[in-house]
């Protein structure tokens, strides 16, 4: 018997609800009937976070054109692109597999030691580096102190979710201080520092020999390298905090470009 016969386009819509996009998109090939449930409003709002119209209204893209769309469209939307909010210092996206929320803090809003001191950093225009999402991006020139802290809070994140920080940097044509002396990378929950926070060190860029990588190069022309991960129970957890770090009086370090730190979903 066609279950199709049997139950309207609503309740199909409404079970449907309960899976996953993947599933979804596999259901809309079944019949046509199955296609019109699958990609209803209905079963794509689901996917999306409860808060969407929110984030939407505080970017900078066209609001209404975007709200417009049939949710389905949306979804993929904002999976295959990087929606730029709060004054274009925050970039956010989905995960296409599971709906999650990704961001990306941008070097802006990043706090950044001596960053306002054009003697140890300078701010690189998005037309000099088009392959930036951001407007600009910080690029050290030299420093003893290298301190750069991001801050999230978490209840903006999915909950219930495990999540990995990533530095996303690329390096200048003339760079030093980063081939011998590891830096520090942590991530750590506001409150819960000495039971959450997982410091690691790395030589960023070590000699070309040197098997394997600490860092990944990725499909938008930057590299990224993992600074820690942690899981967000409910959203109310607070603030999580993401550190890069490295001091030594007499050693010196240049020629890092920081685009940004991203959370994302584990897979």
């Amino acid at each position: 018997m066609d279950i199709c016969v049997v139950l309207p386009e609503e309740c199909i819509s409404r079970i449907i609800s309960f899976t996953s996009p993947r599933d979804a998109c596999r259901s809309s090939v079944v019949s046509p009937a199955f296609k019109s449930a699958a990609d209803s409003d209905a079963v794509w709002e689901t996917f999306l976070p409860s808060d969407y119209q929110q984030i939407i209204s505080s970017s900078s893209s066209t609001t209404t054109t975007l709200v417009s769309l049939p949710k389905k469209d949306l979804y993929f939307y904002l999976c295959d692109n990087h929606l730029l909010i709060n004054n274009g210092t925050l970039s956010f996206s989905l995960n296409k597999e599971s709906g999650k929320k990704c961001y990306m803090v941008g070097a802006r809003r990043l706090s950044i030691a001596w960053g306002d001191n054009p003697q140890y950093w300078t701010w690189i225009d998005q037309r000099l580096l088009p392959e930036s999402r951001f407007a600009e991006v910080a690029e050290l020139k030299d420093v003893w102190w290298l301190d750069v802290k991001g801050r999230l809070e978490t209840k903006t994140l999915s909950s219930k979710t495990n999540y990995v920080a990533y530095l996303v940097f690329k390096f200048a044509n003339s760079r030093h201080g980063f081939e011998s002396r590891p830096i520090e990378l942590s991530v750590h929950l506001e409150g819960s520092e000495s039971e959450t926070r997982r410091d690691k060190r790395v030589v960023l860029d070590p000699p070309r020999n040197s098997l394997p990588r600490p860092y990944q190069r990725r499909g938008d022309g930057w590299m990224e390298i993992e600074m820690g991960e942690f899981f967000n129970e409910h959203g109310d957890d607070g603030i999580v905090f993401c550190s890069l770090f490295d001091f030594h009086e007499g050693y010196t370090k240049g020629g890092l470009i920081v685009e940004g730190i991203e959370l994302r979903p584990k897979i």
